[in-house]
Order: C-alpha cells, then sequence, then structure tokens
C-alpha cells in the first residue's frame, strides 16, 4: 500500500490537530504525497500553510484547487466541480489548467464513477482520485459510495489511481496506486 495524506484543514482544526503533527504523522507512516486542501481560507493563508509543509516535508506536496499557488509545491488536485468552475467542458478546463501549471507539474482530478474514468483516460493528467469508497467525515455530499466496485472501476484507468473517501491503511486494492487517508492516520 502507497499512502498519499491528505491534510484537510478543517479536519485539523476540528480535531484540534496541528499542521506539524499530521505532517509527522504522514512522515513515520512513509507517505509519498500530501495534498493540502482548505476550502475556507483565503489565499494567503493557504500560501503560508504550503510554505510550511514545503519547510517540514520533502515528498511531493499537492494543493487543493488552489492552482494560481503551483509554484509552492509540485501539482495540484481539482475536483470535478472545480473543473466545471474553469470551463464547462471538463476536457477544456483540464487543457486549461495543464497550460497553467506546467508539463512538469502534478496534475490530478476527482472521479466518481466509471464514466468520469473513461473521460479522464483522454486526459493529460498525472492521477485520478476515485471514490468515495466509503463514508467519511471529510465530506458531507457524497451522493454514492462505490465499495467494492471502487477496484473494478480502478482497473479501467490508464492512469494512476488514487482510492479516495473513507479510505483506511489496511484497505487493500488491485488496481489501485494510492490509499488517500485524511484523519484515519490518526488511528
Amino acid at each position: 500500500m502507497r499512502l498519499y495524506a491528505l491534510c484537510d484543514q478543517d479536519m485539523l482544526d476540528k480535531k484540534g490537530i496541528s499542521l506539524e503533527s499530521f505532517i509527522g504523522i504522514a512522515k513515520k507512516k512513509n507517505a509519498e504525497i500530501i495534498q493540502y486542501r482548505n476550502k475556507n481560507a483565503d489565499i494567503a493563508f493557504v500560501k503560508a500553510q504550503l510554505i510550511k509543509i514545503r519547510k517540514l516535508y520533502d515528498g511531493f506536496l499537492i494543493v487543493n484547487d488552489a492552482y494560481e499557488l503551483v509554484e509552492f509545491c509540485d501539482g495540484v488536485h481539482v475536483g470535478q466541480e472545480d473543473l466545471k468552475a474553469i470551463d464547462t467542458d471538463v476536457f477544456k478546463a483540464v487543457k486549461i489548467l495543464r497550460s497553467v501549471i506546467n508539463e512538469d507539474k502534478i496534475l490530478g482530478i476527482s472521479t466518481h464513477n466509471e464514466e468520469e474514468v473513461l473521460q479522464a483516460n483522454a486526459m493529460d493528467l498525472n492521477y485520478i482520485g476515485l471514490g468515495a469508497y466509503r463514508n467519511t467525515d471529510t465530506k458531507k455530499d457524497v451522493s454514492s459510495l462505490l465499495g467494492d466496485t471502487l477496484d473494478t472501476i480502478a482497473s479501467k484507468s490508464r492512469h494512476h489511481v488514487a482510492a479516495i473517501g473513507g479510505v483506511k491503511l489496511n484497505d487493500s486494492f488491485e488496481h489501485v496506486t494510492y490509499n488517500v487517508i485524511g484523519s484515519g492516520l490518526f488511528q
């Protein structure tokens, strides 16, 4: 199992966990990637957090949504709704993002079903997030859970797949590259 640690600021605040503690645990558990997600702060705060993480962690650092801050990390992850905010055509949105963040940066998007995975196969991406696998405290708007079908859908991706949504450290998949763990790191 390869670990992709999801550092969600709301979760840190809710559980009273410092950024430094989260990064320390992610490092102890050999996280290859850390994604910093903050849906509520201004861009200056997100930038400061990325700089702080970079000082503490030398693995791959991804920022959620804030592609304008890509110079402070190794790449960007965006959800389907965030893609559609860039352009209603998700294919165009990915092309726009790729032109903004350059080829040397990592680009990942969220997918939730086989149709979105097949669409992503035609996009210039480094990975996809696929889920939700099970219920999670981090996302309240999960419309459908993939459960055991996640691995079957993942087999259809030409990109690396990061299993998202309620994934645990001990979950095992055949066609998934990364288990994305947020608050589950503390279990």
